[in-house]
């Protein structure tokens, strides 16, 4: 994983799961064709340059995952099968079928573990009250849906900064329509909010935001402005 700005001022502590797309060498590729990887499948495409940006205009840690979501997803339950997917959006992926227990335990040992460990050194460290920032991106179109959102908020319906921060992100004019639950809805198959969040009695926000606003990093320029606008903007409703 990569620690950026362990030292951040700010309350928020800024999270990718799905930043990276790296693979390790012992694993060759999982047998997925390299432009596979470039694909959604792999990673939140745009979501390790929206988090350094935003990291360092909030002066905030942001804590990414290096490794490809194929790898294992840090956003799941290790013990899911989902967790390490033999299909995604189509793809086939060879290194992940018929995984071995040991073989998975391996890859908790040694990807998905030490990420989570250290956002719980991050939290562990902060004497201010922290709040989560999970950052993640989704694909403009699947299973043939164009999705009209540019923007979504994830929540569990117990968080009040999320609602805060749909309320900012709707007042802006260029948004419409921003999703609630959309396009995906936070429920059992998420680990990352409900581990560490509830875990630890903190507010959180998990956003959204389309792919195609991310893919250079003009966008990711123009994303991280407007987070670290309305996020203290957010914050500051809640007092």
């Amino acid at each position: 994983m990569i620690v950026t700005n362990p030292g951040g001022r700010a309350p928020f502590v800024l999270l990718g799961d799905h930043a990276g797309r790296e693979i390790p060498p012992a694993l060759d590729g999982l047998g997925v064709p390299a432009a596979e990887m470039d694909r959604h499948i792999a990673w939140d495409i745009g979501v390790a340059g929206l988090g350094a940006r935003l990291s360092e205009r909030l002066d905030a840690v942001f804590v990414a995952q290096r490794y490809s979501r194929l790898v294992i997803d840090c956003n799941r339950d290790p013990t899911r099968p989902d967790a390490c997917p033999e299909i995604s959006d189509g793809t086939e992926i060879p290194g992940n079928i018929g995984l071995a227990p040991a073989d998975r335990q391996a890859r908790v040992d040694e990807v998905f573990r030490p990420y989570h460990d250290a956002i719980a050194a991050q939290l562990d460290q902060r004497a201010d009250r922290p709040v989560i920032v999970a950052l993640h991106s989704f694909t403009p179109r699947m299973n043939g849906f164009v999705r009209p959102w540019r923007y979504g908020v994830l929540h569990l319906e117990d968080s009040p900064l999320s609602v805060a921060m749909l309320a900012r992100l709707r007042a802006e004019p260029d948004l419409h329509p921003v999703g609630d639950n959309e396009p995906y809805r936070m429920d059992g198959t998420d680990f990352t909010v409900p581990h560490h969040a509830h875990g630890r009695g903190l507010d959180y926000v998990e956003l959204e935001v389309r792919q195609d606003l991310l893919a250079e990093a003009k966008g990711q320029e123009a994303v991280a402005e407007r987070l670290a606008r309305l996020l203290p903007l957010a914050l500051a409703d809640l007092n």
